[in-house]
């Protein structure tokens, strides 16, 4: 089993997801951590891209959207929304890079994977995110050395 390296904070400013996976894709290809100026500039760059990507899939991303498809990708364009499953999913596309969800597991010391997209991207070093539950994302660093296992110590 490997430890967890390091779990980033990111702000809970209703861009948490796209920060959180922003910072992840800076990581994985081997940039400096981006600043909080440009880390929110990214995520908001990223959202954009997201909602156009929605559109660019819209046959296939209509039905699992909660409401009307319009009125969906116009709120997602605001910053002040909270971005789901359904925003990883297009992350993942719009990167062209696998995003991967950890949450703590009840009752442990634990992080499990809870879910994963952009597998037809790759599986190794996948970006990852760590959700709360509670509609909040942080960014997480990856182990250094050794491969990723599916479930990780707290220190």
């Amino acid at each position: 089993m490997t430890r967890l390296e390091k779990s980033l904070g990111i702000p809970g400013d209703g861009r948490c997801l796209f920060r959180s996976v922003v910072h992840g894709a800076c990581l994985r290809l081997g940039k400096p951590s981006p600043s909080e100026k440009d880390q929110k500039e990214l995520a908001d760059e990223l959202r954009a891209k997201v909602a156009d990507e929605f559109i660019k899939r819209r046959a296939d991303t209509e039905w699992f959207l909660e409401g009307d498809f319009d009125t969906y990708v116009i709120q997602m364009r605001q910053p002040h929304m909270w971005g789901g499953e359904p925003e990883l999913l297009m992350s993942s596309h719009v990167l062209r890079m696998p995003i991967t969800v950890y949450m703590w597991e009840k009752n442990s010391n634990n992080l499990k994977i809870i879910a994963e997209y952009g597998q037809e991207y790759g599986k190794e070093n996948p970006i990852r995110v760590l959700y709360h539950g509670y509609g909040h994302y942080d960014a997480l660093q990856a182990p250094i050395g050794g491969t990723q296992s599916k479930m990780y110590k707290k220190r």
